[in-house]
């Protein structure tokens, strides 16, 4: 008991400390590329930080727990809405300038309908697993495409004024980068271990610790990098990495079980958690898209969607 006491504390530390370390050389990269702390955010932070999704969800699928990978994906992704998004602008209102993100936003939408429709028959198969990952890459592909059209066009639309442009060197920051991504990927694991063993010893279904535990867990990453983000008054980076997270979760580690595990899993997924997914996507399109003016998440919005954490938590274990 210890022992797991302190890994969870000193996973923590690492997770946080590592976050930093990864959103300054990721956004000083960025600049020294002259592309948006957007793109970041979307792509190289999003990814990163769903790292640690991806890994639990594989090794989860692979030891015959296809339950707890499930409900890693769509725990995650309620966590990263209501409670990361809610706490970064709890901290400081959150606008959303960059026209680009509202082309993510709805890619986002279109991809949690997409993964509600291939879980609507209560199972996941190979097939489905397959599409998820191909709509995956072709999102990566389609982003890294906009922004090399974009400069062989000479009006890139992602790319970053020279006014801010970092004095960091590309090596330093592509240090800071793979430093931080191991030590996220390994502080999560060693969290997740924690957490887990712990959540066990209280006889927790493998489904409730996907959607809470392990969720949380692994979505220390992008709580740590928003809340940095907002503080450091990078707004777009800080509403990107969790569209671009969610994104990820939805296609790739939602997508992952369905490869390695395939098979049926707990109708009251259906029912109660991802519904509560897509209504927080619903919300998060309607705060941050703007409809023709820039989007905002307020402290009272930002209130709300912790408090609609809370209350899923009360849902999953006092709720029945």
């Amino acid at each position: 008991m210890i022992l797991t006491l302190l890994s969870l504390v000193v996973g923590l530390v690492l997770l946080i400390a590592s976050a930093e370390r990864f959103i300054y050389g990721a956004a000083a990269l960025a600049r020294n590329l002259r592309v948006s702390a957007l793109v970041v955010g979307v792509v190289i932070v999003g990814f990163g930080t769903s790292a640690p999704e991806m890994l639990v969800s594989s090794l989860a699928a692979w030891q015959g727990n296809p339950g707890l990978a499930i409900g890693n994906a769509i725990g995650s992704n309620i966590t990263n809405i209501a409670l990361i998004l809610g706490i970064a602008a709890i901290i400081r209102p959150l606008t959303v300038n960059s026209t680009v993100l509202h082309r993510e936003l709805p890619i986002l939408l279109a991809a949690v309908v997409i993964g509600w429709l291939l879980l609507s028959n209560g199972r996941i198969d190979r097939v489905d697993g397959l599409l998820l990952l191909l709509a995956f890459a072709a999102i990566i592909y389609w982003m890294l495409s906009v922004v090399r059209q974009g400069r062989a066009a000479g009006i890139d639309p992602l790319a970053a004024a020279p006014e801010q442009r970092g004095g960091v060197s590309n090596l330093r920051a592509i240090a800071w980068l793979a430093v931080g991504l191991v030590v996220l990927l390994a502080s999560s694991r060693l969290l997740v271990w924690a957490a887990v063993d712990l959540a066990e010893l209280f006889g927790v279904s493998d489904l409730v610790i996907g959607l809470t535990v392990v969720a949380v867990g692994t979505s220390l990453p992008e709580l740590a990098a928003s809340i940095t983000a907002a503080i450091k008054r990078e707004d777009d980076l800080a509403v990107g990495n969790v569209v671009g997270s969610n994104t990820f979760n939805t296609l790739a580690v939602l997508g992952i079980p369905g490869v390695i595990a395939p098979g049926p899993f707990d109708p009251v997924v259906l029912s109660r958690d991802v519904p509560v997914m897509v209504v927080l996507t619903l919300a998060l399109f309607a705060m941050c898209y703007g409809f023709g003016s820039n989007g905002r998440v307020n402290r009272w919005e930002g209130s709300l969607l912790v408090a609609a954490f809370c209350g899923y938590q009360w849902l999953l274990f006092g709720g029945g």
